[in-house]
Formats: structure tokens, C-alpha cells, sequence
């Protein structure tokens, strides 16, 4: 049986949750030493765990009641692939039946037997000059539950990898982000648009408009270093991230606003300093405010702060809104506030500041929240330091020699080492330092590349390309390198592929690459240069164009089977053209997204970089094992009509 919110409750009522002295609404900032000539780990609250007689009850992280996912896309000329989620607390065991509707008809069933292989199936028997639409049911113990929601394809469908979601005309989209807005299972789809000013869009899972938001007057400077107060998605900021912050089954919005903001409902935040920002969270079905908390303004002196946004859970069972905010002097240096906050389905109440202050701490271009020690609790990573989850230092790698770099991994990269590993590039490091890999528990360097002198390494990306040697690849510009072995897989650099971003599609254990609208295969038998490896898609045929970085809006698994989905627009900017794999696989995975690891890298931009779950995932792998997770609500009760909501225009 899926465990179900009330009994995490349950267990949470025994538990001592977060730091012995629970945050007040102005909570003092938290505070950490300087680092020695090594990484020290700093105290740490434990995992959210309760002891019942003589066994240890941890309880489970409240993650999406997500849906099966269902997709179809037309494979062949003659062939249609059809793809559904495992989820993460499905039975071992568990089977599906395949239905077929033909023309509006009744659904018959596809499949001789439940399958019990991987979670897609291949239809050569439908009339493709028909609309067809799919839908499977679960069979537990011999029983057939109740069927999904369906996937339909028009009549005489184009054969392509694609789903094709329309949007409302407007300006160029930089970032979509995923969350179930109105609580039926399915992931919707929330957006910018770069005009000026800029706006946020809220669409369903079909594409009906639902909200926008407009940033106002203060996203009209679009500086990508130093932006305006309201202004979202320039340079490595993001400002946005959508997520079930109640766990009552819908997903809000948050997003940090200044003075002129106008919310899906058509009121207006409005303060007379136009510097000053807080934090908002909005309705995900209205755009409407529910809450917001003032982001401290320490730093307010020297202007108003960029944001990231994302998603930890600091107590190990709900999530919590962190943000990594900097604004800069008038030296040209920086200043960076960490801090995070708890929305309830009332409040938005803010747990944390950390100050980086005179601390070596070196920052980067994107942030990460992961269990980085396997206690049950996240901790909020960057490229040289980590911070708990009562935002105390953990570690800084500066003693290390380690400083500023643009890109950094930590994931399962070494299956036959306990515990986590990092990857990082460096930008113009003094000592020539390159790239670095490193246990990302205590943050302690087990190997590192130098060149000749410093070097700006801008892209460093990590994953299992080489199914020769155990355990993943690293790579930047100096070679493709076999993590665990710290030894080059490919002698000759120069046929390493391009590190931009990694993706699963084509269902063998080995990972993917999307670089420039492309997605590409590595073949270690018969390496090419990054130019000219094998293609698998070219985006661009089917109307793509790509984003910031030549990228997509989206990585990530949102629909079907484990594997991956690339969201762009089209040119015109008015359809999502969101790519899904046309290629069966008899690989079993239950869903990235009920990963706590890899659903958390969803929530942030920044620049974009590939997600990783907490166990390796590639070629020889074990399974993996059941996520210590629970369904959220099922998205009624957690929220009522009377709710107390602060109004726009309140100052404090």
C-alpha cells in the first residue's frame, strides 16, 4: 500500500523537526566559521527520524501524486509507441494493460498478458488515418485497477517524437518550469515571456491559458548582472520556481516581486521603495497571491538582489522555497544571501538567512539541494560549499584551492564507492586548476586536473557514456575521463563529446546528449569529435528553436516512461514543442520525478544543467531502491475559501 500523508504526519508528530530554536517571523541570520586548512563538516540537525521501541522510523519526503503520464507518438509510418510512468511506490511486480480507442469508439485491450517489462508498448495494429487515444490500467495480484487518463493522437498524425502544446501569442520564452497547477495528475506547464516588462504564463497540460503574471516596470532593466528588482530569467538568474509547497496535491508558484507586479487575479503589489523585494507564492490554478515574506535587506545599500529559486527538504519530509541572492558593490565584488522559506498553505514564514560575508565560500552559476550525506535531509550546494539544512555551513572547498566556476554535478558517479561525488570546472583559477571530483559529503578533492595557467572552463558535464568501464564519465575540454578510475576513456581529447547537457531517450543504460538542438549518441567504439557524433534528432526539423545557451526551456521526465523530455517553442513562440522518445526499451525504472534528488535539480535554472537521481543510473547497474516517499493530498484538503491571505500593498 502507497504510504499516505496522514501517517507521515503521524510520524512527524513524534519527531524534532529543524533547529532547537523554531524561526521566529524575523529569523536571525545563521552563522558559520571560517573553514580550516581542510573541509570540516559542520553540526547538523539529524534526519527527521523518530525511535519507536528498538527500531528507527525515518519518515517519508510528501512528494507529487503524479498520474501515469501516458504518451503516444507516432513512431513509424505504420507503428505508434505508447509510454507511462512507474511510479515510485508502485508494488514490485506490478503490470499494465494497453487500451485503444479507435474513432471515439470503445477501448479494447492491446496486450495478451500484463506486461511486467518496461512501462511502454508498441502498437502496429492501429488505423493511423483514425484518431487514436491510449490509456493503461495497473493489474496488482492478478486484479486490473482503474485505467489512467488518456494520450490521443489525431487522425493521420505526424510521424514525430513530439507533443505540441499551443500557448497564447507573445514574446520569447527562456524557461518553462512543471508542476500539477489544478490536481489532476498531470504536469502543467508555467512560463516567462522576455518582453518588457516581462510575464509569467500559467498554461494546463493541454495548453488552456490559465493566468499570466505581469513583472511590471521593474523587469524593465534586463541587466543579465545586475537586474531589476522584479525582473526574472536573465544571465544565471531565475527568479521563478513552481512546486506543491502545502503538499495538498496542487503546486503553487513562487516568485520573487517588487513594487508594480500585477498577479493573475488583477491586483497589484505595491511599496514606495522600488528596491525592496520579497517573496511571493501564487495560486497555481489563479496566479492570485497567497502569501509573501520580505526578503531581508541587509544588502539593500547596494540595490536590489538576482534571485534563484528551488526546491529542498531541509526537515527531510516537506519542501521548503530556498533562494540564492546577490547583488554587487560598488567595488565590483559581490555580496550573497542564502535563505529559506515554509508556506503551510497560510504562511510563508522565512527558516533561515545565511550571510557569506568575509567567508571564503566560492559560489557558481547553479545551485543544487540534495542529501549529500544520506541522512534523509537536503542540503543546498554550490559549486565550492555546501550548506545544512538549519543553513550552517557544512563545508567550503576554498582551503582546497577551489573558486568560482560556471558548472558542477553531484550524483551516484562511482557505484562501487559509498555515498555521493561532485564534479566541477573552474573559471581562471590562479593555480591552473581545470576540473576537480570530489566526495560530496565532506567536500574533500580526490582528484584534479591543471593546465598550463589559468583557463575559463565553461561547460563540464557528467554521466555513464562508456559502458566499457564502470561507473560515469566526466568531461570538459581536457578529455573524457572515467570518474572512479580518474583515467581517460577515449586517449585522443579532442573526440570527447561537447559537455552541454546530458539526456535519457534512447533506453539503454548509457546516457545522451542535447547540444545545440541536437540529441546525440556517443559511441566509444567508434568515437567521433563533438561535431560530428551520431544524431539521433535534430530538433529544428520539427520546428524548434532553441533557447538561452542553445538550449531548451526544459529538461526533464514529464511525461511516459523514466526517460527524458526537451521542452522548446517554435519560432512563432506560440506552441511548446516538447520532445518524448519514439524508441522502446525494456528497461524498468520507476519515474526520475518521484526521485527526491532529481525532482529537487527540476526546480532550478540558473544555467541549465542535466539532473541527477541519487543512485547510478547506467550501464550495469543494480536496481535502485524504493524512494522513502509518501503521495501528497489529494488537492482539496489543505486549502480553504477563507484562507488568510496578507494583500498586496501591505509594507513591513
Amino acid at each position: 500500500m502507497p504510504v499516505t500523508v496522514s501517517a507521515v504526519l503521524a510520524v512527524c508528530a513524534m519527531l524534532t523537526v529543524g533547529p532547537a530554536n523554531p524561526a521566529s517571523p524575523d529569523p536571525p541570520t545563521a552563522t558559520a566559521g571560517t573553514t580550516g586548512a581542510a573541509p570540516a563538516a559542520a553540526t547538523k540537525p539529524d534526519a527527521t527520524t523518530a525511535t519507536v521501541g528498538d527500531s528507527s522510523v525515518k519518515a517519508a519526503r510528501v512528494m507529487e501524486n503524479l498520474g501515469r503520464g501516458v504518451v503516444a507518438v507516432r513512431s513509424s509510418s505504420t507503428e505508434v509507441l505508447v509510454s507511462w510512468r512507474l511510479l515510485g511506490l508502485d508494488p514490485e511486480g506490478i503490470g499494465f494493460n494497453v487500451y485503444r480507442s479507435t474513432g471515439g469508439g470503445g477501448y479494447v485491450r492491446l496486450n495478451s498478458g500484463a506486461l511486467t517489462g518496461g512501462t511502454n508498448f508498441v502498437d502496429s495494429t492501429a488505423d493511423l488515418s483514425r484518431s487514436n487515444s491510449y490509456r493503461v490500467a495497473p493489474v496488482n495480484g492478478g486484479q486490473e485497477q482503474p485505467p489512467s487518463a488518456a494520450s490521443t493522437l489525431t487522425a493521420n498524425h505526424a510521424q514525430e517524437p513530439v507533443v505540441r502544446v499551443p500557448l497564447r501569442s507573445g514574446g520569447p520564452v527562456k524557461f518553462v518550469w512543471v508542476g500539477d497547477l489544478d490536481g489532476d495528475g498531470a504536469f502543467d506547464y508555467v512560463l516567462d515571456r522576455q518582453t518588457s516588462p516581462q510575464k509569467i504564463e500559467a498554461y494546463r497540460s493541454d495548453g488552456t491559458f490559465l493566468w499570466d503574471v505581469d513583472m511590471g516596470p521593474n523587469s524593465q532593466n534586463q541587466d543579465n548582472i545586475e537586474p531589476g528588482s522584479s525582473a526574472i530569467d536573465l544571465g544565471h538568474w531565475d527568479g521563478v520556481t513552481v512546486y506543491d509547497f502545502d503538499s495538498d496535491g496542487r503546486a503553487e508558484v513562487a516568485v520573487r516581486i517588487a513594487d508594480g507586479v500585477r498577479f493573475g487575479d488583477g491586483t497589484t503589489w505595491t511599496h514606495e521603495d522600488d528596491a525592496r523585494q520579497f517573496m511571493a507564492v501564487l495560486d497555481g490554478r489563479t496566479g492570485a497571491l497567497r502569501n509573501w515574506s520580505a526578503v531581508p535587506t541587509t544588502y539593500l545599500g547596494d540595490g536590489p538582489m538576482g534571485a534563484r529559486l528551488g526546491v529542498a527538504y531541509l526537515n527531510g519530509t516537506t519542501p521548503s522555497l530556498v533562494a540564492y541572492m546577490k547583488n554587487r558593490r560598488d567595488d565590483g565584488s559581490f555580496n550573497l544571501m542564502m535563505a529559506a522559506w515554509k508556506y503551510d498553505g497560510d504562511s510563508l514564514d522565512r527558516q533561515w538567512t545565511w550571510l557569506r560575508g568575509s567567508q571564503n565560500a566560492p559560489d557558481g552559476h547553479n545551485t543544487r539541494a540534495i542529501d549529500v550525506n544520506g541522512d534523509g535531509t537536503d542540503e543546498v550546494a554550490e559549486i565550492g560549499f555546501v550548506l545544512n539544512g538549519n543553513g550552517s555551513l557544512r563545508y567550503s572547498m576554498a582551503p582546497q584551492g577551489i573558486i568560482h566556476g560556471d558548472r558542477f554535478h553531484i550524483a551516484d558517479m562511482d557505484p562501487g564507492r559509498p555515498g555521493l561525488e561532485g564534479y566541477g570546472v573552474q573559471q581562471d583559477n590562479p593555480s591552473g586548476l581545470l576540473e576537480y571530483y570530489y566526495d560530496a559529503a565532506n567536500g574533500s578533492v580526490i582528484w584534479e586536473h591543471k593546465g598550463a595557467g589559468p583557463a575559463d572552463v565553461g561547460r563540464g558535464m557528467a554521466g555513464d557514456v562508456d559502458p566499457r568501464v564502470p561507473g560515469m564519465e566526466v568531461w570538459s575540454f581536457s578529455g573524457l575521463y572515467n570518474a572512479p578510475a580518474n583515467r581517460l576513456t577515449e586517449p585522443n581529447a579532442s573526440l570527447r563529446p561537447w559537455p552541454q547537457l546530458g539526456l535519457w531517450w534512447d533506453g539503454d543504460l548509457t546516457m545522451e546528449l542535447l547540444n545545440d538542438g541536437k540529441i546525440e549518441k556517443w559511441a566509444p567504439a567508434n568515437p567521433t569529435s563533438s561535431g560530428s557524433l551520431p544524431r539521433l534528432v535534430s530538433t529544428w526539423n520539427y520546428g524548434a528553436v532553441t533557447a538561452a545557451q542553445g538550449g531548451p526551456t526544459l529538461v526533464g521526465d514529464i511525461l511516459g516512461d523514466w526517460r527524458e523530455e526537451a521542452v522548446y517553442t517554435n519560432a512563432a513562440y506560440d506552441e511548446l514543442i516538447v520532445f518524448s522518445t519514439n524508441r522502446p526499451t525494456n528497461t524498468r525504472l520507476y519515474t526520475p520525478v518521484h526521485n527526491p534528488a532529481y525532482r529537487n535539480a527540476m526546480t532550478f535554472k540558473g544555467y541549465m544543467q542535466s539532473h541527477h537521481v541519487d543512485y547510478f543510473l547506467g550501464a550495469g547497474m543494480a536496481g535502485p531502491p524504493r524512494p522513502n516517499i509518501a503521495y501528497a493530498g489529494g488537492g482539496s484538503a489543505a486549502v480553504t475559501a477563507g484562507a488568510s491571505v496578507r494583500p498586496a500593498g501591505t509594507r513591513r
